[in-house]
């Protein structure tokens, strides 16, 4: 990669789980009540048709990853299980008490946090009261998140016997080094163990995240990680970039010096290497960060142009409506998003009171909605079509101008009005994406609020 584009495009830029982004949320116009209205509608649109997804929450970690930028409460006692645990059912009661019929459930995703510090027991509890209150879909996308340290067989055979059939393991990298830095010693071998566990019960999709940029992150220590990832060959790899983001609130990044993180050149090396590396084992670049075997579903839906991204990430199954439930969730009716405060004291405060804990939120214009689908459609399928009536904004020309130098740069590509991402672009696409963001060319911010591009 030509580094005198990494200079040039390396810039602070979303990730797109939403648009529009958190940070460009119209809270002052948002009201609990809209979003209800947004969701009621969205579901007597979309529940008979397609299902909702629902996401849950489980914050608890018993050490800090320096690294991470997720929502959690570190803790070592278990005690706060089970308060926890009826809190979620408490919040679901609500949401069920709002919608008109039983919710037919597609899609659903244990994220974290840890939710493997909860006890296969207590899942199980959590799960069965939220299934016995909906109806299952006939295929549904059943999914969880597991640290290799602490995700037993148990754990797995209880999920899986619940209708899990995918399963995410956090590895990040397996340098010593690096693993020190940010504070998660987790060896090679808890990795198989956990991996080889889940295949031998019957997973159908076992996914390793890594990441590059890490502090202390070097070439070598890339290459050995893949290598050590072939050994295992897992269905997907979702390979991120760090984000560092220090200066969010609550987000831990303070163990290591901005000095100690690659510099942009050295990470872009790192990410082609592993680009590279992966894909002469037989893995498909898909989206953004993300990699998959080709039989693989994911690899599926994004061959068949079906692939959906929102706050859980990248998706084989598409729902319009996603009810999250949990401290920091963010729900998504289509029409709007709605998050849960980001402290376990405040969500359960609101709860017991009987209120859906819906503290900020975004109710989406028409502009909103156009400009939306066309992110997604970057983010997911890697083209647009600018020329579908049903697409256009009253900002369209200024974007085609400021898509004119990526063009040049060989970043896209123009077939009459549909814009393709070229293999070269697809690097940048959040870049890409940047030139549709009305929200954030209207209002740039002042200080850094994204992590780097690159």
């Amino acid at each position: 990669m030509n580094n005198q584009l990494i200079n040039k495009y390396n810039i602070p830029g979303p990730r797109y789980t939403s648009y529009p982004t958190v940070p460009y949320w119209d809270n002052d116009s948002f009201s609990t009540n809209q979003w209800k209205e947004t969701l009621l509608k969205s579901f007597n649109e979309s529940n008979e048709k397609e299902g909702i997804s629902v996401y849950i929450h489980l914050p608890f970690c018993d050490s800090l990853c320096t690294f991470c930028a997720c929502h959690k409460h570190i803790t070592v006692q278990h005690s706060v299980e089970d308060n926890y645990i009826e809190t979620v059912l408490k919040e679901w009661d609500l949401y069920l008490d709002l919608l008109e019929y039983k919710p037919i459930i597609k899609e659903l995703h244990l994220g974290g946090g840890t939710p493997t510090f909860f006890s296969p027991k207590n899942l199980k509890r959590l799960l069965e009261s939220i299934f016995n209150k909906a109806i299952i879909a006939d295929k549904p996308e059943f999914s969880l998140e597991g640290h290799p340290n602490n995700t037993t067989r148990e754990h797995m055979r209880t999920l899986y016997d619940l209708g899990f059939r995918r399963i995410s393991f956090g590895v990040q990298d397996y340098d010593p080094k690096v693993q020190k830095a940010i504070n998660r010693i987790q060896p090679y071998e808890n990795v198989k163990n956990v991996t080889e566990t889940a295949r031998e019960i019957g997973y159908e999709s076992i996914s390793h995240d890594l990441v590059f940029g890490l502090p202390f992150h070097t070439l070598d220590a890339m290459k050995d990680t893949i290598q050590k990832t072939k050994t295992l060959n897992p269905d997907r790899i979702a390979l991120y970039s760090y984000a560092h983001v220090p200066w969010v609130k609550g987000v831990g990044q303070r163990g290591f010096k901005d000095s100690d993180l690659p510099k942009p050149e050295v990470k872009r090396e790192l990410y082609e290497t592993g680009k590279e590396m992966l894909e002469e084992m037989g893995y498909v670049e898909i989206g953004m960060d993300h990699f998959s075997l080709k039989d693989d579903k994911l690899y599926q839906a994004a061959i068949h142009k079906k692939m959906h991204r929102n706050f859980m990430g990248y998706s084989s199954s598409n729902t319009q409506v996603m009810i999250g439930l949990g401290m920091s969730a963010i729900s998504d009716s289509w029409y709007s998003f709605a998050q849960n405060p980001k402290t376990v004291k405040e969500y359960t405060e609101i709860v017991n009171r009987g209120e859906i804990p819906v503290v900020k939120g975004h109710i989406l214009n028409e502009e909103d909605l156009v400009i939306r689908r066309h992110i997604l459609n970057l983010m997911c399928n890697l083209e647009t079509n600018i020329d579908d009536r049903t697409l256009n904004y009253i900002d369209l020309d200024n974007t085609k101008e400021r898509l004119e130098e990526m063009a040049n740069d060989g970043l896209l590509e123009w077939h009459d009005n549909k814009l393709i991402v070229t293999e070269k672009g697809r690097l940048f696409v959040r870049n890409i994406c940047m030139t549709f963001d009305l929200k954030m060319l209207r209002n740039k911010p002042e200080t850094r609020i994204f992590s780097m591009t690159v």
